[in-house]
């Protein structure tokens, strides 16, 4: 699945730094765009800069400013460590959608904008940290 985004700086620094997801930058060829890559096992999520999909796909152009980007699609990610993204995310300035909160059915949820707009919700489970002895 490819994501436009803004910038793959500010997209990294979300992904990787705040979430601690597993994201790496790409090795292009030269003249190549970069792009970032999350393998999450039988698929991948990649970020590409918006401007290097438009060079590569002109036609598209008119939809980037159309549609803003995020609309309609949820980003669901299991994490560890929840109250440190949360506090991390507010620190940052990030709008938080739904703020942190334990659900009956066992797990502390989270839901909040990434910096393109991407709805992004995020889960912890509680049995998973206990029986690890956090």
């Amino acid at each position: 699945m490819q994501l436009a985004v803004s910038q793959l700086s500010v997209t990294e620094a979300f992904y990787a730094g705040i979430l601690e997801l597993p994201v790496q930058r790409s090795f292009t060829s030269p003249g190549a765009p970069d792009y970032l890559v999350m393998d999450m096992g039988n698929m991948a999520l990649i970020f590409v800069e918006e401007d290097d999909v438009i060079r590569s796909h002109p036609m598209l152009e008119p939809r980037f400013s159309m549609f803003p980007r995020g609309i309609g699609m949820t980003l669901h990610f299991r994490v560890d460590d929840i109250e440190g993204i949360s506090e991390a995310i507010v620190e940052e300035g990030l709008e938080l959608l739904y703020p942190l909160e334990v659900k009956p059915y066992g797990i502390k949820e989270l839901w909040c904008f990434d910096p393109d707009g991407y709805l992004v919700v995020l889960d912890e489970p509680i049995e998973e940290r206990k029986k690890s002895g956090s």
